[in-house]
Protein backbone atom coordinates (compact mmCIF):
# COMPACT_ATOMS: atom_id res chain seq x y z
CA UNK A 1 0.00 0.00 0.00
CA UNK A 2 1.22 3.49 -0.83
CA UNK A 3 1.99 6.09 1.79
CA UNK A 4 -0.12 9.27 2.04
CA UNK A 5 1.50 12.30 0.44
CA UNK A 6 0.83 15.93 1.41
CA UNK A 7 -1.50 17.87 -0.89
CA UNK A 8 -1.86 21.65 -1.05
CA UNK A 9 -4.03 23.65 -3.46
CA UNK A 10 -4.07 27.45 -3.69
CA UNK A 11 -6.56 30.05 -4.92
CA UNK A 12 -5.55 32.02 -8.04
CA UNK A 13 -4.33 34.83 -5.75
CA UNK A 14 -1.90 32.42 -4.05
CA UNK A 15 -3.78 32.07 -0.77
CA UNK A 16 -4.33 28.60 0.67
CA UNK A 17 -7.47 26.88 -0.64
CA UNK A 18 -7.15 23.28 0.56
CA UNK A 19 -4.74 21.05 2.41
CA UNK A 20 -4.75 17.35 3.13
CA UNK A 21 -3.20 14.09 1.99
CA UNK A 22 -3.63 11.83 -1.01
CA UNK A 23 -2.80 8.24 -1.83
CA UNK A 24 -2.41 8.22 -5.59
CA UNK A 25 -5.14 10.68 -6.57
CA UNK A 26 -7.57 9.73 -3.77
CA UNK A 27 -7.94 12.09 -0.80
CA UNK A 28 -7.28 10.40 2.53
CA UNK A 29 -7.17 11.45 6.16
CA UNK A 30 -7.98 14.93 7.48
CA UNK A 31 -8.61 17.80 5.04
CA UNK A 32 -9.31 21.53 5.42
CA UNK A 33 -10.62 24.15 2.95
CA UNK A 34 -10.18 27.90 3.35
CA UNK A 35 -11.72 31.09 2.02
CA UNK A 36 -9.51 33.61 0.22
CA UNK A 37 -9.37 35.69 3.43
CA UNK A 38 -7.77 32.73 5.23
CA UNK A 39 -10.74 31.70 7.40
CA UNK A 40 -11.53 28.01 7.50
CA UNK A 41 -14.52 27.00 5.36
CA UNK A 42 -14.84 23.23 5.86
CA UNK A 43 -13.00 20.30 7.36
CA UNK A 44 -13.38 16.55 7.55
CA UNK A 45 -11.90 13.15 6.84
CA UNK A 46 -11.63 10.98 3.75
CA UNK A 47 -11.14 7.22 3.52
CA UNK A 48 -10.09 5.96 0.08
CA UNK A 49 -11.53 9.07 -1.57
CA UNK A 50 -14.89 8.94 0.28
CA UNK A 51 -16.03 11.52 2.83
CA UNK A 52 -16.44 9.79 6.20
CA UNK A 53 -17.46 10.73 9.73
CA UNK A 54 -18.23 14.27 10.83
CA UNK A 55 -17.67 17.19 8.47
CA UNK A 56 -17.71 20.71 9.89
CA UNK A 57 -18.67 23.87 8.00
CA UNK A 58 -17.46 27.19 9.43
CA UNK A 59 -18.96 30.68 9.31
CA UNK A 60 -17.19 33.77 7.93
CA UNK A 61 -15.43 34.30 11.28
CA UNK A 62 -14.11 30.73 11.23
CA UNK A 63 -16.42 29.43 13.99
CA UNK A 64 -18.17 26.06 13.48
CA UNK A 65 -21.85 26.47 12.55
CA UNK A 66 -22.85 23.14 11.01
CA UNK A 67 -21.73 19.54 11.49
CA UNK A 68 -22.78 16.92 8.96
CA UNK A 69 -22.47 13.19 9.60
CA UNK A 70 -21.52 11.46 6.35
CA UNK A 71 -23.37 8.24 5.65
CA UNK A 72 -21.38 5.07 5.07
CA UNK A 73 -21.76 3.65 1.55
Amino acid sequence: MSKPEPYVKKHKDGSLWATGQVIGEAPTGYWEWFRKDGTKLRSGHFDKGEQVGEWTTYDREGAPYKVTQMKAR
